[in-house]
């Protein structure tokens, strides 16, 4: 049976007694897969805390591809280590359009991840108006190339990848199990050009509008070895029901 993972990205969202009170649910639970909650990088601190003796790791949404230095507002690979941060969020479809985030940049902040220890998850996703000029596999490719080109063999089976087509984002639109594991399994080859062992190791996740009504499908791909989870991972019960389905 394929090993799963499935990772919480809280996004913006979230207070203290959110953190506290649902956090708290889910420390407790037995789940059937590797997960994750990545929340803001406020309450990374408060998130290590309650999920110390858990199942559940901890993660963030963002890193800076510099290591240190005079980059106000940023946080470093190393700072996250320090709280023990076991993912990282890199690439984001809302980083890359809303910041201006390019392939080169993202292949930094993969390499900074992989220099502390940290897993990478490294997002990559076309438009919808990418995917009806069918063009979803050519800007797939070079997203996960630059990456790939970037990082040295030997560190590439520590990372992630998550397929996240824009035009699914926080629309509850999912694509189709049949669309995704189509991209899926081309990823999976992309990453075996590098190595052969690389394709059972590294996990490729699909993230866009997953909800416990659709991971169970989704996950039963073989190719899909999870998912990236947006506005239902801000539901104990919901998130449960997401972990549990595998």
């Amino acid at each position: 049976m394929k090993k799963c993972l499935v990772v919480g990205n809280w996004k913006m969202n979230g207070s203290a007694d959110i953190v506290n009170t649902l956090l708290s649910e889910l420390a407790g639970q037995h789940v059937r897969c590797s997960a994750a909650v990545c929340v803001p990088s406020v309450y990374l601190d408060r998130a290590r805390t309650i999920l110390a003796n858990s199942e559940l790791l901890v993660g963030a949404q963002d890193v800076s591809m510099a290591k240190q230095g005079a980059f106000t507002g940023e946080v470093s690979a190393s700072m996250l280590k320090d709280f023990d941060c076991r993912f990282a969020i890199v690439g984001h479809s809302e980083r890359r359009t809303r910041h201006g985030e390019t392939d080169e940049v993202v292949a930094e902040k993969a390499a900074r991840c992989l220099e502390a220890g940290i897993r990478p998850i490294i997002c990559v996703g076309e438009s919808q108006e990418q995917r009806d000029a069918g063009r979803t596999m050519e800007v797939i490719g070079q997203q996960v190339d630059v990456v790939l080109n970037r990082l040295a063999t030997e560190s590439i089976n520590q990372i992630v990848v998550a397929y996240e087509p824009l035009w699914a984002i926080g629309s509850g639109r999912a694509a189709s199990v049949e669309q995704a594991q189509e991209v899926h399994a081309y990823l999976r080859q992309r990453l075996v050009t590098k190595a052969e062992s690389i394709r059972s190791l590294v996990p490729i996740i699909y993230g866009g509008s997953v909800t416990s009504n659709n991971a169970a499908e989704l996950f039963t791909a073989p190719d899909i070895d999870g998912g990236l989870v947006g506005g239902a991972s801000l539901s104990a019960a919901e998130f449960l029901a997401i972990l549990n389905s595998v």
